[in-house]
């Protein structure tokens, strides 16, 4: 069976280095996982999916278009604003969302848009 480690130590200093100063640190990587796992339920990668086509939408809509509760929808976009993957504003007695420009970049990474890809 194939071991998963080297049985020589064979360390490129030089290489090694250079990697390691552009790897994040503790505190960059555990908000880049944060917002990762912000997209890893299908709730939230399905809302987060109608903001970009829709751009800017409240829970009543997203509710419809994700065929789920206001409540939950409320929660799951809620989570995603925490992640900093979506924002808010009111208007009135609405609460409008819309995805940041890094949950529509990540966003992209998971979900290719499919309208481009037909259109090509």
């Amino acid at each position: 069976m194939a071991s998963d480690s080297c049985d020589l130590l064979c360390l490129d200093l030089p290489q090694a280095e250079r990697v390691r100063a552009l790897v994040p640190v503790d505190g960059n990587a555990q908000e880049a996982a944060d917002r990762a796992r912000a997209l890893g339920d299908p709730t939230r990668l399905r809302i987060a999916r109608a903001l970009q086509v829709g751009d800017e939408l409240c829970v009543c809509d997203l509710a419809w278009v994700c065929s789920s509760s206001q409540k939950l929808v409320s929660h799951h976009v809620r989570q995603l604003r925490t992640a900093g993957l979506a924002a808010s504003r009111r208007d009135g007695k609405l609460v409008m969302y819309r995805l940041t420009d890094v949950g529509r970049a990540l966003l992209s990474a998971l979900l290719p848009d499919t309208e481009a890809a037909e259109r090509g």
